[in-house]
C-alpha cells in the first residue's frame, strides 16, 4: 500500500513538470510572435519609384482648325458669241501653262468676216489714195484761180473722209482678227484645272464659264482663330498643317483678316502652304485641316507622364512624405513633350513625386521606394512573351507600319 502511494506521487510530480514545461514553451512562443509582429510593423501598399520636377524648354503652340482652299481661282470663259465648241483639250486635274490652248471654237464664219474686213480695208485705202491725189492737185491750182474755193474745199473734205473710212476699215479688220483669235481658249496663268463645264458641240454665248483654274497651283489654309488669340499671331509666323488625309505641310502666315466674324467672334488667318513632300499624298482644296502655329519657346516645370493620374476629370500627383506615405495633390497641366507634361500650378519645384505605380495608390498609402532602373536595363530585364506558331507566321508576313511622330 505504501509502495502504491509513492508511485502515485512520482507520477503526479512528473505530470506537473511536463505541464509546467508546456506552459513555458507556449508563453515563450507567443511572446516571440508578438515581438516579431512589433518588429515588422504595417505592410507597404506598393513598391514605387520616385521622380522630381525638372525645368525644360517647351515650344509654344497655338492650335486652330480650318479649311484648305485655292489661293486664287481663275474663271476661264468664252469670249466668242454664237460659235460652236469643236474641241476640248484639257480635263480636271491637268496642269497647264500660261497661253496654252484649252479649247477651240469653229473658226469658219470668223475667217470669212476677216476676209471681208480685209477687202473693205483695201477698198477704203484705194479711195483714200485717190482722194489724196485730187486734194493735192486742188492745192496746186488754188493760186491760179482755175478752181473755186468751194471746189477746193470739197476735194480737201473728200480726202479727210476717205482717210477716216480707211482707218475705220482698218479697225474693223482688227476686230475681226481678235474674234478669230478668240476661237482658241487660252490659259490665263500657270495652274491646275479644278473644274470643267465645256462640252464639245455646244453653241455658247459670250461670257459662258468653261473652266476653273487654281492659279499657280498654290493652296492656302484658312485657319479660324478666336479674337483673344488673334494678337499672338503676325505675318510670317510658321505653321504646321495636318490635312484630313494625314498630309503634313509647312506654311507661313500671309495675311490676317482685318475683320472678325460677328456671329462666332473668330477671324480668318491665311497661311500659304508649301508643296507637300514627294512621299506624302497631296493636300487638296476643300479638305478640313488642323494646324499648329509656332510661337517660340518658353521654360516650364515638367514631370514624367506616368506620374500624373487622371481622376474625375482632374489631374493629380502623389507627393512622397518623410514617413513614406503619399499625399494626393491636384495640379493644373499644360503642354506635353514626348513623355513629359508641364505642371502649371500645384506643386513646388523640389517636390518628390511617385513615378511608377501612381495609378494604383490612394491618399495616405504607405509605399516602399526603390531606385528606378535605366531604360535599357528595364527593357532587358523584361522577358519577351513566347510567341505561338501562328503569331510568328503573322510577324513574318505582316509588313511593319511606320509609327507617326509625336506632336
Amino acid at each position: 500500500m505504501k509502495r502504491f502511494k509513492t508511485k502515485t506521487i512520482v507520477i503526479a510530480v512528473i505530470a506537473l513538470v511536463i505541464l509546467a514545461a508546456i506552459i513555458i514553451v507556449l508563453a515563450t512562443g507567443k511572446s516571440g510572435t508578438a515581438k516579431k509582429k512589433e518588429d515588422i510593423g504595417p505592410k507597404p501598399a506598393l513598391t514605387v519609384t520616385t521622380a522630381q520636377p525638372s525645368q525644360a524648354r517647351l515650344p509654344i503652340k497655338l492650335v486652330a482648325n480650318g479649311s484648305i482652299t485655292a489661293w486664287q481661282e481663275a474663271i476661264i470663259g468664252s469670249e466668242s458669241n454664237g460659235l460652236q465648241l469643236t474641241e476640248v483639250r484639257v480635263n480636271v486635274g491637268d496642269v497647264v501653262r500660261r497661253g496654252q490652248v484649252l479649247a477651240t471654237f469653229s473658226p469658219a464664219s470668223t475667217k470669212a468676216d476677216v476676209a471681208q474686213a480685209r477687202a473693205n480695208l483695201m477698198e477704203a485705202q484705194a479711195n483714200a489714195a485717190d482722194a489724196k491725189n485730187n486734194a493735192e492737185r486742188a492745192r496746186t491750182l488754188e493760186s491760179t484761180g482755175a478752181l473755186s474755193t468751194q471746189q477746193i474745199n470739197q476735194y480737201l473734205t473728200t480726202e479727210q473722209t476717205a482717210k477716216a473710212r480707211a482707218e475705220a476699215a482698218k479697225a474693223m479688220l482688227a476686230v475681226q482678227e481678235v474674234r478669230l483669235a478668240q476661237t482658241q481658249v487660252l490659259a490665263s496663268d500657270n495652274g491646275i484645272i479644278s473644274a470643267r463645264s465645256a462640252t464639245v458641240g455646244a453653241v455658247l454665248a459670250s461670257g459662258t464659264e468653261l473652266f476653273r483654274l487654281i492659279r499657280q497651283g498654290r493652296l492656302e489654309w484658312r485657319a479660324e482663330v478666336t479674337s483673344t488669340e488673334l494678337g499672338r499671331l503676325a505675318t510670317g509666323t510658321p505653321a504646321l498643317v495636318t490635312a484630313a488625309n494625314g498630309t503634313q505641310v509647312k506654311g507661313k502666315v500671309r495675311m490676317i483678316a482685318p475683320t472678325v466674324d460677328a456671329q462666332n467672334r473668330s477671324a480668318l488667318v491665311y497661311v500659304d502652304l508649301a508643296p507637300a513632300a514627294a512621299n506624302m499624298p497631296p493636300a487638296r482644296a476643300g479638305m478640313f485641316a488642323t494646324g499648329e502655329f509656332d510661337l517660340g519657346m518658353s521654360s516650364a516645370v515638367t514631370v514624367p507622364q506616368q506620374a500624373v493620374v487622371i481622376r474625375d476629370g482632374f489631374s493629380y500627383v502623389f507627393r512622397l512624405n518623410t514617413d513614406n506615405r503619399v499625399t494626393q495633390t491636384k495640379i493644373q497641366t499644360g503642354r506635353r513633350l514626348n513623355d513629359r507634361i508641364e505642371v502649371v500650378t500645384g506643386i513646388p519645384p523640389d517636390a518628390v513625386l511617385v513615378a511608377s505605380g501612381a495609378g494604383f495608390l490612394n491618399d495616405g498609402d504607405l509605399v516602399k521606394v526603390v531606385a528606378a532602373l535605366p531604360a535599357d536595363a528595364a527593357s532587358a530585364a523584361t522577358p519577351a512573351a513566347p510567341q505561338s506558331d501562328m503569331q510568328k507566321a503573322h510577324a513574318v508576313t505582316t509588313p511593319a507600319r511606320a509609327v507617326p511622330a509625336a506632336k
